[in-house]
């Protein structure tokens, strides 16, 4: 990590080079604390960075495994496996074994729910690897219902 502080924008480009990506909670805690974002990012390349297993192959199984629990905010790990090389078929691959998986772990979410993720996953890494834009969560509203 930079000893230097950085801006936040500085510290988004960082997380971008040692992630990939950018999690949206970060561009708001990058906002408030740099420092916070510098750690988080040079604590995920440990893990993510290519060693036994490549960068992309990780990332893939990160998003499998969101993809057995039906979490949104993991399958977004189709981003960084798409920019690490994953092709559409390895995301759909990869998203398959996860949608099994949900079908077989205790209290898991089956696999018809599932699949829904698995689909999310396959959309999303076509339009990455197009260009196009994209989205994989709707994005929060702090309207406490009245909006």
């Amino acid at each position: 990590m930079s000893e230097t502080k950085m801006t936040p924008e500085e510290t988004n480009t960082y997380m971008m080079e040692k992630m990939l990506f950018v999690p949206r909670m970060f561009k708001v805690i990058n906002e408030l604390n740099p420092e916070a974002g510098q750690t988080f990012a040079d604590f995920y390349n440990t893990l993510w960075k290519d060693g036994a297993l490549s960068r992309k192959v990780k990332e893939l199984i990160f998003m499998a495994g969101g993809v057995a629990y039906k979490s949104p905010r993991c399958i977004i790990h189709v981003l960084p496996a798409c920019r690490a090389g994953a092709t559409v078929e390895e995301v759909f691959e990869a998203a398959s074994i996860g949608m099994i998986l949900g079908g077989f772990v205790p209290g898991g979410p089956g696999i018809p729910y599932a699949f829904e993720y698995a689909a999310k996953c396959v959309e999303l890494a076509t339009k990455i690897i197009a260009g196009e834009e994209w989205e994989y969560l709707p994005r929060p509203q702090w309207d406490y219902g009245i909006g």
